[in-house]
C-alpha cells in the first residue's frame, strides 16, 4: 500500500468514528439518517440559536461511485409525485447512520433508468437471501 492509501485509510477510520456501514448495493432500499442543523434568530437575546436533529431520507440506492474517501452513493425517492435524488458521501460526518430496509434484485450497477419510470414500472423485486447470508446474519445477531 502506498502512502496516499495509508493516509486515506487512517482518515476513513477517524471519520466513521467506529460506526460500521452495512453492506448494501444498488437496488436496495435504504433509510439514511442525516444530521440537519436548524438556525433560528432569537429576538429576545438577539442571538442565533442552532439546533441539530436527525432527518430520515428513505429511498432506493441507484448507484455507488468513487473509492476510498471519495466514495458516495445516490438515493432516489418519490416525494409528492416528484422524484428527488440525493448524493451522500460515505465518509461524511453529516451521515449519521444507514439502514438497509429491503434488498433489491437488479442486474445493473447504475439504475438511472428508474428516472423515466413511474408507478408499478419503477418497482424492484426483492432479492431472496441465500442460506449463507441468513446463517451469517443469525451468527452476527447472537
Amino acid at each position: 500500500m502506498n502512502l496516499i492509501q495509508t493516509l486515506e485509510s487512517e482518515q476513513m477510520q477517524a471519520l466513521r468514528g467506529g460506526k460500521k456501514l452495512p453492506p448494501f448495493r444498488p437496488g436496495d432500499t435504504l433509510k439514511v439518517n442525516v444530521k440537519v442543523v436548524d438556525v433560528t434568530y432569537d429576538e429576545k437575546t438577539k442571538q442565533n440559536k442552532t439546533r441539530e436533529r436527525l432527518q430520515a431520507f428513505e429511498g432506493v440506492c441507484i448507484g455507488r461511485s468513487g473509492s476510498g474517501l471519495n466514495e458516495s452513493f445516490t438515493v432516489r425517492k418519490i416525494s409528492y409525485g416528484e422524484g428527488v435524488e440525493r448524493v451522500f458521501p460515505v465518509y461524511s460526518p453529516l451521515v449519521d447512520s444507514v439502514e438497509v430496509v429491503r434488498k433489491g434484485k437488479v442486474r445493473r450497477a447504475k439504475l438511472y433508468y428508474l428516472r423515466g419510470r413511474r408507478g408499478k414500472a419503477a418497482r424492484i423485486t426483492e432479492r431472496q437471501s441465500s442460506r449463507e447470508e441468513t446463517e451469517a446474519g443469525e451468527a452476527q445477531a447472537s
